[in-house]
């Protein structure tokens, strides 16, 4: 580690600094591909915030990783899928979201987003992962296989049944 300057408290290192930026940069991204697995903003933050704090505790290792970003969104998807995994989630403090006070978003048909984003949070976490990171991260099998730890075929499966089931949910022909 090599000492950039001295903050108040104590000496800012290189690998501190450039974390920083990184995250700086990348949180948007990462709060967005969050919301997107959780269908939540409070739990998509408490999920960015843990994929920080797991990134930071091993920012050699993704920096040492040949695709940076790819590292990062391993580790957010699987805190996404840790922080599911957890009985306390079950608590609810507020209502859902159909029974909280919509906002306009200035997007295009926001029935229609609606209406998927409600089958998506149906779907298991897994296949929920599966699908945003396929479709809307637009990331390839094999990056998906090697976020969930699990085999290219697994998220082929996975994928044709997230489909399936998007499309039973949303009222279209299975097939």
């Amino acid at each position: 580690m090599t000492a950039v300057g001295v903050a108040a408290g104590g000496v800012v290192v290189a690998d501190d600094v450039e974390f920083t930026a990184y995250v700086g940069t990348h949180l948007p991204r990462l709060r967005r591909l969050a919301l997107l697995l959780c269908g939540d903003g409070h739990r998509a933050d408490d999920v960015v915030q843990q994929a920080i704090t797991r990134l930071y505790a091993h920012w050699r290792k993704a920096n040492a990783a040949d695709d940076r970003d790819a590292y990062v969104r391993a580790v957010l998807v699987r805190a996404f899928l840790n922080e599911h995994r957890r009985r306390w989630r079950l608590v609810r403090l507020v209502g859902y979201p159909a029974e909280l006070p919509h906002r306009p978003s200035g997007r295009p048909d926001p029935e229609t987003r609606e209406v998927v984003w409600a089958a998506l949070r149906r779907l298991p976490p897994r296949t929920r992962a599966v699908l945003v990171l396929r479709f809307v991260a637009d990331r390839p099998v094999a990056e998906v296989a090697s976020a969930l730890r699990c085999s290219e075929s697994n998220v082929k499966t996975l994928t044709a049944r997230g489909l399936a089931a998007m499309r039973l949910m949303l009222g279209g022909a299975e097939s």
